[in-house]
């Protein structure tokens, strides 16, 4: 079965770095992503990496802030998040997906992880 587990979030003050993980179990993926929902907003793309060529994209509130990255012996894609502000807070979502798509749209994705908290006090 696929499995993302996301962990890492904790609770920062504004200006902190943060950095996320998300495990996924023994496959790869076409494109893996984080996304975040806040309280009251709709979930948001934040970053995503193609497996194939390393290739990125961001959103646009957090370009400049955030990185994503991966680490392909351990199955693993994280997220650095640096000049935190309270604005970031909300629960922070890994995701895959198999197929072409846009990868900013939730509805392109096939897998997710149950969400990390990250909370950012001013």
């Amino acid at each position: 079965q696929v499995q993302l587990v996301e962990s890492g979030g904790g609770l920062v003050q504004a200006g902190d770095s943060l950095r996320l993980s998300c495990a996924a179990s023994g496959r790869t993926f076409s494109t893996m992503s984080w996304f975040r929902q806040a309280p009251g907003k709709e979930r948001e793309f934040l970053a995503a990496i193609r497996w194939s060529d390393y290739i990125t994209y961001y959103g646009d509130s957090v370009k400049g802030r955030f990185t994503i990255s991966r680490d392909n012996a351990k199955n693993t894609i994280y997220l650095q998040m640096n000049s935190l502000k309270p604005e970031d807070t909300a629960v922070y979502y890994c995701a895959a997906k198999d197929f072409s798509g846009n990868s900013r749209y939730t509805s392109n994705y096939n897998y997710w992880g149950q969400g990390t908290q990250v909370t950012v006090s001013s």
